[in-house]
């Protein structure tokens, strides 16, 4: 009975995330109500209390869900061995991309982010909570540049900073792009061409004292 309990309250939950996807994703994240949510979702607002404090916990549940990571890098880069860590960084952006491209759900919640999360004062954990989201993804390219350098896949003057930044640019900027323009280009091929040309000017355009 206790088993079927939590089962169901699991249920409950991802009831009430998926309606909070598609209600953020139809009237924006600072319009959204934890009543409408509750209503998409069949459920009462005390069922949304018992499961979730406030919109932001919600809103970074859905983010949890859907690993939407900022970025955006999956969990192969935390593989052993003495792997390519640049070729696993590779494949983990381009698993994303290809994910955004074909799940409907991955693609709503990029839209979320992107297009329907206004950064009003009344949002601001949300903001937050997406600051953090690039600052774990930065983290991980960190770390899969100073492997690639250790592994002398890199030079040691790699400006690793510079180099992030500009990967964080290429990534969102098609993605962006994509979600704006819907149709007008293919995502996969045109994110791989972008991720490929960064690859292969590394060493010798991210050097620490040239720009």
């Amino acid at each position: 009975m206790a088993r079927r309990t939590k089962e169901e309250a699991q249920q409950t939950r991802e009831k009430l995330i998926d309606a909070a996807e598609i209600v953020f994703h139809r009237t924006g994240v600072a319009q959204a109500s934890l009543n409408e949510i509750a209503k998409e979702a069949n459920l009462t607002r005390g069922a949304f209390y018992w499961h979730f404090k406030n919109k932001q916990e919600i809103f970074k549940a859905m983010l949890d869900r859907q690993s939407v990571q900022f970025g955006p890098l999956g969990p192969s880069l935390d593989e052993p061995g003495d792997a390519d860590p640049l070729a696993l960084l590779r494949a983990s952006i381009l698993f994303v991309v290809r994910e955004i491209e074909r799940d409907p759900s991955r693609r709503r919640v990029y839209e979320i982010v992107f297009q329907k999360c206004e950064m009003t004062a009344q949002n601001e954990p949300i903001g937050t909570l997406l600051r953090n989201n690039v600052l774990i993804g930065s983290e991980r390219m960190h770390a899969a540049f100073t492997s690639a350098i250790r592994q002398n896949h890199m030079p040691k003057n790699l400006d690793i900073d510079s180099a992030i930044t500009h990967l964080h640019v290429q990534v969102t900027g098609v993605v962006y792009l994509w979600l704006l323009l819907p149709g007008t280009f293919d995502l996969q091929s045109q994110a791989t061409r972008l991720i490929d040309l960064f690859f292969s000017q590394l060493p010798e355009h991210f050097l620490s004292g040239e720009v």
